[in-house]
């Protein structure tokens, strides 16, 4: 997996907000007036702007929850979209560290889910 994007993609200064899971779950791509956000460790990435987070789109799955596991197993399933990670392999948790890589270098971060445990 490559990390670097293929063009410099200018990020804003990363934020620590506190976002709820309530409001984390309206931002799923379906509430107007929302983002599109996914959150990876606990991390929330603002992902709004690429279709493949929408509806409709191939990775909807992951927006608008923290989807480490998911990401972490290369899964597309809904009951896979979740936080808790921990317990995994070494071998999935590279790739859920690669996917953290990935996200920062092309997503704003915008804040850490309220309560994560799952850093």
């Amino acid at each position: 997996m490559s990390f670097e994007p293929k063009q410099k993609i200018e990020l804003d200064p990363p934020s620590n907000e506190a976002i709820s899971l309530d409001y984390l779950s309206k931002c799923d791509g379906s509430h107007e007036g929302y983002p599109t956000y996914v959150a990876i460790k606990g991390t929330v990435f603002d992902v709004t702007g690429n279709k493949a987070y929408g509806p409709g789109g191939s990775y909807k799955v992951f927006a608008g929850k923290d989807a480490s596991r998911a990401l972490a197993q290369s899964s597309l399933k809904e009951e896979e979209c979740r936080p808790e990670w921990q317990d995994l392999s070494d071998e999935y948790k590279k790739v859920l560290s690669d996917w953290f890589t990935f996200f920062s270098k092309r997503y704003n971060v915008k804040g850490k889910v309220e309560g994560a445990t799952n850093q």
